[in-house]
């Protein structure tokens, strides 16, 4: 079977897209034997400025052939992102149109990766497997402009349902996705697979970490991730820095397009305890949720990060650690019902966010439980059976 993967991201680069493909190859790769063709159309690592890392344009291992697009230089702003996609699409035509593969595999978050596979499928006459990640429909309509989305919303709706009804298939990351996308879609059915948890962190489970309360001396919370406005660390972690004093320690690990902005807003105060740092590979980020005493994570106040699940989520949870996570609607429930010695507190409320630390155990726990059954191999296989069955027109 020869399977074609659409892929903005893709290792080496640092994103929950590009480690949930990696995963995804192996369970390929595995579930169809070495006579299998699997051919990745991704890009250079391009996800955040500041991380460089070396990667082949081909690369050839076995059945395994990866194409990496060149793009220009950008940041995280609306115009570059488009751009670089534009460049990314172009490129990847010419490179679609050499390949016959019997399923065309497309992962998105900002849907348009989706819209080029729905292309590439119709184009090859190949049936197509979506995983979306992320609601870029709804999404941009909390973090744009009116002015700007009133003539753009209309437009990517029309793509994404394109994009659904030429998938033979649509998985959903989140359960917090059904309630848009089944009334929008009825006739179609939809599976949810969500990110899982990596085996990189299941060495670091609770079990074989000393259960060893905090150290004297100030709390480190450690944040490790994008920066940008649907983090919003902007309007919460400053005024957090300033209440929380020098009773805790921030470290900040990533990029994105709010860095700046929250940069700005720390170098307002006359003094803090966070410590901003560039993106790191994930052998260092481990190490460093090891050093950590608690883990942050924090969504923007806005509707569309109600319904989604962050793959951060389950890094930290792997490594038994108390979370301190920002989270409403969906990711909330989630949070409480899922992961033990989580506290969670309204989005952008440094009140509510500072009674929920309050609560934390700072010691590590046994969330062995929630590893097992969200372990990212068993997700992946079975992600990898839909595929295999679609392609081999067994799954309609």
């Amino acid at each position: 079977m020869h399977v074609l993967l659409l892929s903005f991201y893709f290792p080496p680069d640092l994103s929950a897209g590009s480690f949930r493909m990696e995963a995804l190859v192996t369970a390929l790769q595995e579930r169809l034997g070495a006579d299998s063709r699997i051919t990745v159309i991704t890009t250079r690592p391009n996800r955040y400025g500041s991380f460089e890392a070396q990667a082949p344009a081909t690369e050839v291992r076995g059945g395994l052939t990866v194409h990496r697009i060149d793009l220009p230089a950008h940041q995280s702003g609306m115009r570059d992102q488009v751009r670089a996609f534009a460049t990314f699409a172009w490129k990847a035509r010419s490179l679609v149109a050499r390949e016959r593969p019997d399923v065309v595999v497309a992962t998105t978050s900002r849907l348009m990766t989706g819209v080029l596979g729905a292309w590439a499928a119709r184009n090859r006459g190949a049936p197509l497997y979506l995983d979306t990640r992320d609601i870029f429909v709804d999404t941009i309509g909390d973090v744009l402009p009116r002015r700007a989305t009133w003539l753009i919303k209309p437009l990517f709706s029309a793509l994404e349902k394109w994009a659904v009804r030429s998938a033979t298939r649509v998985n959903l990351v989140s359960p917090g996705f059904l309630p848009y996308f089944q009334p929008r879609y009825p006739d179609r059915t939809f599976s949810v697979l969500s990110n899982g948890v990596d085996d990189a962190f299941l060495q670091h489970r609770p079990e074989q970490l000393a259960q060893s309360q905090k150290a004297p001396g100030p709390i480190h919370v450690l944040y490790a991730g994008n920066l940008g406005e649907g983090q919003g660390l902007h309007h919460i972690l400053p005024a957090l820095a300033q209440t929380l004093g020098d009773e805790v320690r921030f470290t900040v690990v990533g990029d994105g397009g709010r860095r700046a902005q929250l940069e700005s807003a720390l170098a307002t105060l006359p003094r803090h305890g966070v410590t901003l740092l560039a993106p790191v590979k994930r052998s260092e980020l481990i190490a460093l949720y090891n050093e950590a005493d608690v883990l942050f994570v924090h969504l923007n106040d806005l509707p569309a990060f109600e319904k989604v699940l962050p793959s951060k989520l389950f890094e930290y949870a792997a490594t038994g650690k108390p979370i301190w996570a920002g989270l409403a609607g969906f990711p909330a429930q989630f949070t409480q019902k899922e992961i033990e010695n989580a506290a969670v507190f309204n989005p952008c409320d440094a009140a509510g966010a500072v009674a929920a630390f309050r609560t934390l155990r700072l010691h590590t726990s046994d969330r062995g439980a929630f590893v097992d059954k969200y372990r990212r191999t068993h997700i992946m296989n079975r992600m990898a059976d839909d595929i295999a069955r679609i392609g081999a027109g067994s799954l309609a």
